[in-house]
This record gives C-alpha cells, sequence and structure tokens, in this order.
C-alpha cells in the first residue's frame, strides 16, 4: 500500500527550528501532513511555556533541569527560548553558570545528540571540509574553546563544548541573535585530566593535550579555514588557558573580528560595575588604589582595561599603572620577577616601590592592602576565602566605601562570601560577584540584592552591535563603551538599596543599549559603516530574532 502526504509530511515536527509541537493549528496539521501525528487538542505558545516550567519544577535537582532545557532546545528551539524569555532570573543559572559546571564536567556522560561542530587534532586535514557540515550555511556568530580552562573546575576537555552552547544560547536570549545563524566549535586538542582519559565513556580524542607548537598551528589552520568559510563572522574565544588566550587575541584581533570573552567581556562587566561603584561611593576609579587577586587572563585583562579607563578619565599611563597591583599564588608581582608573561610584566611594580615593607619574600595580599590605601579589591584567582576577615577589616578601615568583587567562579570558589563582606565593613561595602549569592539582609529595610559580574551582561549585546552595525573589528574602545553603558544603567545610582547591576530580568532591554553604544564606537572607530544613531537603533531593532511562532 502506498501512503501519500502533503507538505513536509511530518518533517517539520523533527526539526528544532520550525517545529511548534501541539500549537499547530488544525490548518496547518492538513498543509504539512501532520493529522495523526500529534493529539487533537490546539495549544497556545504560552500554554507550552506552563506546562514546560512545570515540567522544569519538577526535577529534583538544578543538574537535571539543565538536562531538561539542554533536551527541549534539541527538539523545538522557539519554545525552548520562550521558556527562558518568561522567567530569565530563574533561567539564566541553570543554563549557564553555575549548573553549566556540572554539565561539562559530565558530558560524555549525559551525551543525548550533537550540536554544533567538534574539531580534532587527528582530523587537521580536513577542517574546511568539517565546517562545510555546519547545519546553516549562514553564521553570524561562533563560540569556540579548547576545553582546558572551563570556569573553575579546570580541564574539561571534550566537556567544554558546554560552554560554547551555553554561551550562544544567551547571544540568543539576551542579544537576539538567531539560533540558527550560531556555530558553537569545540577544538578537541586532547586533555589532561587523568579522570577523562581514564574514562571509558570519555567522548573526546582521549590522548594528553598537544604540545605549543602543535597547537598554535592547528588554531592557526582553524583560523583560516574560518576565514575561508565564514569570513565575516564574530569569532569568540572561550576558556582558554592562559598561556594560549592572550596570545591567541594578539594574533587575530587585527585580522578578524573577535574578541576573548574571559579577557575582554570579563573586563567590561567588571568595569561596568566599578563605574557604578565608584559613582556611588563619590569617586574617580583613576583616584583609586586597585588591586587583583589573580594574575590570570581574566584578571590581567579586567586590570588593562581599568588602566584604560583611568588613561581615558585623565591619569597618565605610568600614573594609572602605579594604582594597579596585581596578586598571583606567590605574591605581587614585581619587575625582578623570572616568572612573568608580557602581559603580566606590565603591571609588575619596582621593587623599590615595596622596599620599605616589612616583609620577608614577595608581599602578599595582606602586606598589599596593609601598605596601601586599597579603594577597590578584585578576585579573579578561584582561591576561596582568600578576602579574609583580618584584610577586608583592614581595608574598610582606610575608605569611607570599599568596594569588594570576588569574581571567582563557580560559586564554591569565591574569594569572600557577600554576607561576610557586608558584616565586616558594617554594611559599608559596595558587592559584586562572579556566581549568584542570596540578597544581604537588612533588619531595618528591604534585603539588598548582589549583582552578579556575569560577562551575560556583555558579550550578547556587542554580539547584537556587530551584527547591526556590520563591523569588521572589536575594539578596545568598544568594549569600554559597553563597559560605560552598563555602568550608566546600575540601579544604585538611584536607590541605595538597589544592586550594583540590572536585574536579570532587566537585562534583556539593557542590551539594546549597551548594543548602541557598542555600534556607535564602532562607526566612531572607523570599524564599522557609517550610520546615524536611529540607523544603527533600526538596524538593532531588524536584528534581533523573536522566539514566537
Amino acid at each position: 500500500m502506498t501512503v501519500t502526504g502533503t507538505g513536509d509530511d511530518g518533517v517539520i515536527l523533527d526539526d528544532p527550528m520550525r517545529t511548534k509541537g501541539t500549537a499547530f493549528t488544525a490548518e496547518e496539521r492538513a498543509e504539512h501532513g501532520l493529522r495523526g501525528l500529534l493529539p487533537y487538542a490546539v495549544t497556545t505558545l504560552e500554554d507550552q511555556v506552563r506546562r514546560c516550567w512545570g515540567e522544569v519544577d519538577r526535577q529534583a535537582t538544578d543538574l537535571q533541569r539543565y538536562v531538561y532545557l539542554r533536551s527541549l532546545q534539541d527538539r523545538n528551539e522557539h519554545l525552548f527560548y520562550s521558556v527562558l524569555a518568561a522567567d530569565v532570573p530563574t533561567a539564566l543559572p541553570l543554563v549557564y553558570t553555575p549548573t553549566v559546571a556540572e554539565g561539562c564536567k559530565r558530558f560524555s556522560e549525559l551525551w543525548r545528540r550533537p550540536r554544533g561542530l567538534y574539531l580534532a587534532w587527528p582530523d587537521r586535514d580536513a577542517l574546511r571540509d568539517m565546517l562545510r557540515n555546519r547545519p546553516h550555511d549562514e553564521v553570524d556568530v561562533i563560540v569556540v574553546t579548547d576545553g582546558q580552562r572551563i570556569l573553575g573546575i579546570g580541564d574539561q576537555g571534550v566537556g567544554g563544548m558546554g560552554i560554547p552552547v551555553g554561551k550562544l544560547s544567551l547571544y540568543t536570549l539576551i542579544g537576539g541573535i538567531d539560533p540558527a545563524r550560531t556555530l558553537p566549535i569545540l577544538l578537541d586538542v586532547g586533555t589532561d585530566n587523568p579522570d577523562l582519559l581514564d574514562d571509558p565513556f570519555y567522548l573526546g580524542w582521549r590522548h594528553r593535550r598537544i604540545d605549543d607548537e602543535d597547537y598554535f598551528a592547528f588554531v592557526e589552520d582553524f583560523v583560516a579555514a574560518v576565514e575561508a568559510e565564514l569570513p565575516e563572522v564574530l569569532l569568540q574565544w572561550e576558556d582558554f588557558a592562559t598561556p594560549h588566550a592572550a596570545p591567541i587575541l594578539a594574533r587575530y584581533r587585527d585580522r578578524l573580528l573577535t574578541f576573548n570573552d574571559d579577557i575582554q567581556g570579563t573586563a567590561a562587566v567588571a568595569l561596568g560595575a566599578l563605574q557604578g561603584a565608584a559613582e556611588v561611593a563619590g569617586t574617580r576609579l583613576a583616584d583609586q588604589q586597585v588591586v587583583m587577586l589573580g594574575a590570570g587572563s581574566a584578571g590581567i585583562g579586567v586590570m588593562e582595561m581599568v588602566r584604560q579607563e583611568m588613561v581615558d578619565q585623565g591619569r597618565s599611563p605610568d600614573e594609572a599603572r602605579s594604582r594597579c597591583w596585581v596578586v598571583d599564588v606567590r605574591g605581587l608581582l614585581t619587575t625582578d620577577r623570572d616568572d612573568l608573561s608580557g602581559d603580566q610584566r606590565a603591571f609588575a611594580h619596582d621593587p623599590a616601590d615595596v622596599a620599605d615593607w616589612d616583609v620577608e619574600g614577595l608581599p602578599g595580599l595582606a602586606d598589599v592592602v596593609e601598605h596601601v590605601t586599597v579603594g577597590v579589591l578584585l578576585g579573579l584567582s578561584t582561591a576561596q576565602g582568600a578576602f579574609t576577615e583580618d584584610i577586608v577589616r583592614s581595608m574598610a578601615a582606610k575608605v569611607d566605601r570599599p568596594v569588594v568583587f570576588p569574581l571567582s567562579n563557580p560559586t564554591a570558589n569565591a574569594e569572600a562570601r557577600p554576607a561576610e563582606l557586608d558584616s565586616w565593613t558594617d554594611g559599608r561595602a559596595l558587592i559584586a560577584t562572579g556566581s549568584p549569592f542570596p540578597p544581604l539582609a537588612r533588619a531595618d529595610g528591604p534585603d539588598v540584592p548582589v549583582a552578579q559580574c556575569n560577562n551575560v551582561y556583555i558579550f550578547p549585546a556587542v554580539g547584537l552591535a556587530v551584527t547591526a552595525a556590520k563591523a569588521t573589528r572589536v575594539t578596545d574602545a568598544m568594549m569600554r563603551a559597553a563597559a560605560r553603558a552598563l555602568g550608566d544603567a546600575s540601579p544604585a545610582l538611584h536607590d541605595p538599596h538597589a544592586p550594583l547591576l540590572p536585574a536579570w530580568a532587566d537585562v534583556r532591554a539593557v542590551a539594546d543599549g549597551i548594543a548602541l553604544a557598542v555600534a556607535r564606537q564602532a562607526v566612531a572607530d572607523g570599524v564599522a559603516p557609517e550610520a546615524s544613531d536611529d540607523e544603527l537603533r533600526d538596524a538593532i531593532r531588524a536584528t534581533r530574532w523573536d522566539p514566537a511562532y
């Protein structure tokens, strides 16, 4: 017997970008040959969203919620993003930090179906062919990782793919980038994680990581393939180890439309929160002494953007650098150390600057806070509890409104807990964190939410801006423009009980303002075609993808 159908013959049901599930109308079911393939009732998108949130709530753990939402994305992209948009504050920590960390660790165990491209070293001669296997021809944004420095949990090998997938979900949710025009990529160059190498279910190339000579050659071949296949794409580098992150950015930033979110995105969101904090404290950032605990690529990236902002506010480059203090696991960065990279050495102090300090060996964080009037204390060290009570009280004794940002991820790696900082400073500290924390309790008023310096405030807006403005490069000035726009949106500027950064419920709307500032700067920097503000606003609106059916 021959069975015939019409339209898509049911194939549309299995296409996550075209399916509506039970929301197909009777007429659409007839048109696409779907009659009998779905229950009779026709539901609305709103009905489906409520049903999905009910299913999310029934899961026992956040990891199970993460797995459910990722499975929903595989089935129905419009519904997935409608679910996230219906409750952004609840959804963000489920689809990205902190839950994504566990998802990456258990990636091979939780594997369901492929998403994105896995470019492995043994297949290095076929990179362009593999890029041509991408699900969609037109791509606006690529997020790529090699899985070596995932959040604060280290080398996850192929499991690092959870990060590009998660980041691109936020490009769409917050920045409005069409999900069909995004591409997550994992550069599989092996792993040095012994647990993964011994795991019989590990899905990556079971081999130690390749050496730097081969590694950088592989990255070059990858970039050349991207240039050939997708010359106008925004390429975001994500979670690369410090020895690789900065050299890769330096090599390609003037050759491609590219940026490193850990270096530049983290720096921009931290600077945005600092701009708001300085305004609330009644000071200029340029007048502060700023200490960073952590000298990895993210920490140095933040300090470089702080230094540049101090210069923009009138300091000379040398004056700005003298106000920046970076401490790593050994101690203060000083020019007589022989273990510093070029980027780290740019923030090294002359030993003469600390010669009169009564310390044994290199000064540590406590020594710097004791001898310097520190107004801003930042942490990107992953050293849990490093901001001790003694250190924080010593800092708070010298300044009226100490600015303390424990920015390390995930939550367990934070340098201090906000409630501790609040207690040790008698409620005077201006606080932002890298991971979500509960609000600060107040006996005499409403609880105060804690701002989370999550890069989601920055990178989706940057992606929206460069796509809408047709930019060809991402400049430092564009990232500082994003930071200033974020600082201008600080709720604390208008309400002393409000956090330093906008509420998650408002982040999609805030992204449009940040995108306009970035696009305007791209035009000013000569890396985007001339356009008026009205033209840029129209382009931003036209670029935004709508998850509705």
